[in-house]
């Protein structure tokens, strides 16, 4: 894979920087007047999760980095962190609270998911745009309720408290939306 050129990054390309990893968030082609082209991005570095600015001018080349995804087991949250199997090797691994983030909130022991790797080390994870979870605790549904339209507090097998609607009760499995962290439908 040879260098990339500005008009190359795109949200969600990977590119290296200063030998660290980072994913494109947003990008904005831009020419002012008589300049030369550039293009602003905003770029999350993959493996501290920080986000920084960077204008990249019309000539200038951009490494790309070589990620992957290995598909790994969600084990246990200790003092440490957040531990994983991959599930091709069996390689355990931990990963800290920064790293894991808003993620978190939606991991059940034994669940699978993808990790993000780079130069053979994982070092991010990947939930998908929805997880389905198991409601453990909510006050009982009333008959009747479903047609008023009203929310109550739930609190899911992850720890993860949202609003559901009337009708949801203990045990039932619902939909939620991992970038907005909302209720989205029963299962």
């Amino acid at each position: 894979m040879g260098l990339l050129t500005i008009t190359e990054l795109k949200p969600g390309r990977a590119v290296v920087l200063d030998g660290e990893p980072f994913i494109v968030v947003s990008s904005q082609f831009g020419r002012k007047s008589q300049s030369k082209a550039n293009m602003q991005c905003k770029l999350r570095n993959l493996k501290t999760g920080s986000v920084i600015a960077r204008n990249f001018q019309g000539s200038e080349t951009i490494e790309p980095a070589e990620v992957g995804y290995r598909r790994v087991q969600y084990l246990y949250k200790d003092d440490v962190g957040y531990g994983f199997m991959d599930l091709n090797t069996y390689d355990q691994f931990s990963l800290s609270e920064e790293i894991v983030g808003e993620a978190g909130k939606y991991l059940v022991e034994g669940g699978e998911l993808d990790a993000l790797v780079f130069d053979e080390q994982p070092i991010a994870i990947e939930l998908k745009s929805t997880v389905e979870l198991k409601v453990t605790e909510t006050s009982p549904g009333v008959r009747g309720d479903t047609a008023t339209g009203g929310n109550k507090a739930a609190v899911l097998e992850s720890g993860l408290q949202v609003n559901v609607p009337l009708f949801i009760n203990e045990g039932d499995k619902i939909k939620i939306n991992t970038e907005t962290g909302e209720y989205m439908t029963r299962v």
